[in-house]
């Protein structure tokens, strides 16, 4: 008897102790993904945003996801953005980072702007001004690629000045393609967003005939995405220098000048800390990303026959 007492005594303070971790958190920090779960562009910032927090005992950090990448509808879109909406009002977070356009275009400009709870987007592409940054209670970090990188390495070993762009028809590539003109003055001669994996296939075919280099954006937005057989089919059928400048689609193309996401997401964390301090986010400037990493698929470089400097070789990575 008196042992059952017992184990029922330590099961009731294990229950207290737990009850006591959970609501002795100094600060609540919400992170609003976009996106969602396994997609790796913003796993990465949610990685950086968690290396930054992890040791910080007093600070409870929650994730909800948009899924906007999957589901790209315009109504879907909005009855999400009510969602977070609703998430926050219960959660009730002491500051928001919010992560790549989507978040800032469905619910902060919407229902956040000039408010009380302060905000730190990152991810959002070349221009903060569309979603009417910057607000009194907003800061953030803007997504620069490094576009001009990968374009001036492709053409050291392209046999002619034609450039292609390929990617999902989502919201992202059009302000890439925006932005290349208006900042870089990058004119495309070939341009192929597409909705479907059987589309991919039979533009990513006719650009090989059409351009002397490729710049293979991203796939997201690309229905019947079908990972296992895509590296295959790009070994197969690529003729010409391909490029990118996300991370992640370095397995896809033979040179990545990557930008880093994680960098994106440790930036974020380590500025929400200071609004937790008592900085006024329209004190902290907004700055742009900085970091990147040249990556080279050798398999495609060697079946292209690209030369790549030594010196460059050294300091890059290799897949």
């Amino acid at each position: 008897m008196f042992t059952h007492v017992k184990v029922l005594f330590i099961l009731v303070l294990s229950i207290q102790s737990v009850l006591a971790q959970n609501v002795t958190f100094d600060s609540k920090v919400l992170f609003i993904n976009s996106y969602h779960n396994g997609y790796a562009w913003s796993d990465e910032v949610q990685r950086g945003i968690e290396t930054v927090l992890a040791n910080k005992k007093s600070i409870l950090l929650k994730t909800i996801e948009m899924d906007t990448k999957r589901n790209t509808s315009e109504e879907f879109k909005l009855r999400s953005a009510l969602k977070v909406k609703q998430y926050i009002k219960e959660f009730k977070p002491d500051v928001v980072i919010a992560a790549d356009d989507n978040a800032s275009k469905y619910v902060v400009e919407p229902y956040y702007k000039d408010a009380d709870l302060p905000f730190v987007f990152c991810g959002v592409n070349w221009d903060a001004s569309v979603y009417g940054y910057p607000y009194s209670n907003v800061t953030g970090m803007i997504e620069v690629s490094l576009i001009e990188s990968v374009i001036r390495q492709l053409q050291t070993n392209a046999k002619g000045s034609r450039i292609g762009f390929i990617g999902g028809d989502v919201l992202t590539p059009y302000k890439e393609l925006k932005y290349h003109k208006k900042l870089f003055n990058i004119s495309y001669d070939k341009i192929y967003l597409v909705k479907t994996f059987k589309e991919w296939q039979e533009k990513y075919l006719r650009l090989q005939q059409e351009v002397d280099m490729i710049i293979f954006y991203n796939y997201a937005g690309i229905s019947d995405w079908e990972s296992e057989q895509v590296q295959d089919f790009i070994l197969k059928n690529t003729k010409v220098p391909t490029g990118s400048s996300l991370r992640f689609m370095a397995p896809l193309v033979a040179i990545t000048i990557a930008i880093s996401s994680e960098e994106q997401g440790r930036w974020s964390a380590q500025t929400a800390l200071k609004i937790l301090a008592g900085f006024k986010p329209s004190k902290i400037p907004i700055v742009q990303n900085k970091e990147g990493k040249p990556i080279f698929n050798m398999k495609l470089i060697n079946k292209l026959g690209l030369r790549i400097p030594l010196s460059l070789l050294k300091m890059a990575e290799r897949i």
